[in-house]
């Protein structure tokens, strides 16, 4: 905790505050989170989850996911996390045309291992945004909504994830083909990793990686050749 927090925290001590004042307290003095401009200009993916609706959380269950939900899932930006996101995106609207998709409705499975490349990354986010989950996920309410057990890797497939419409079993594979965008890094990247990086080094590989991704977001968002689709 800095200076100003640790008094501020202190006096709310003295005046007999609660700890939850007093994390509010440090809270506010805590600096605010700032993300690249472009994260705003991503298209959101807008659902409609059941079991949100059931319990409240959201006004008819309808949920609008962001790039920055995932962002703050994965810890960062990157063209992994990008392609997830978009691959998500595709076969939702493949699957739903003209529809809010269901959340926690849906089947996702990979070809991959969990633990294989960038299997579970990719998996983290398409279950953000899906609501399927691995054995831990929710075991249902009333013996409905149940999320575990819809998120599944190692499975045979021509595509890279496997989505599915658990009412009517239709299902799309998707792959993403990050080859399309050019890498546009150069010696950026050990110049910014190696030992004797120093701040503007790091910021000059963060400005161009950040570039990188709004290309792959913003101008390749419906690329047929970044995203493929198969039925």
């Amino acid at each position: 905790m800095n200076t100003l927090a640790s008094t501020q925290s202190m006096f709310a001590t003295d005046r007999g505050e609660s700890p939850l004042q007093r994390e509010a307290v440090a809270s506010r003095a805590a600096p605010s989170m700032r993300t690249p401009a472009f994260f705003d200009d991503v298209p959101a993916i807008v659902l409609r989850d059941a079991l949100a609706e059931t319990l409240g959380a959201a006004t008819d269950g309808v949920i609008e996911y962001r790039y920055l939900d995932a962002v703050k899932l994965a810890g960062h930006s990157c063209p992994t996390v990008a392609g997830a996101w978009l691959m998500t995106r595709a076969a939702l609207a493949r699957l739903y045309p003209g529809q809010l998709p269901r959340r926690g409705e849906l089947r996702v499975e990979l070809r991959e291992a969990q633990d294989a490349g960038v299997a579970g990354v990719i998996a983290s986010v398409a279950g953000l945004v899906t609501g399927a989950a691995g054995p831990g996920g929710f075991h249902g309410l009333g013996g409905q909504h149940v999320r575990r057990g819809l998120l599944e890797f190692g499975k045979a497939m021509r595509g890279q994830m496997r989505v599915t419409r658990l009412d009517t079993g239709r299902s799309v594979e998707v792959s993403h083909h990050p080859e399309v965008v050019a890498r546009p890094l150069g010696a950026l990247l050990q110049a910014a990793l190696g030992p004797g990086a120093d701040d503007r080094a790091r910021q000059a590989f963060a400005t161009v990686w950040q570039e990188w991704v709004r290309t792959i977001l913003i101008e390749h968002a419906d690329d047929p050749a970044l995203i493929t689709l198969e039925d």
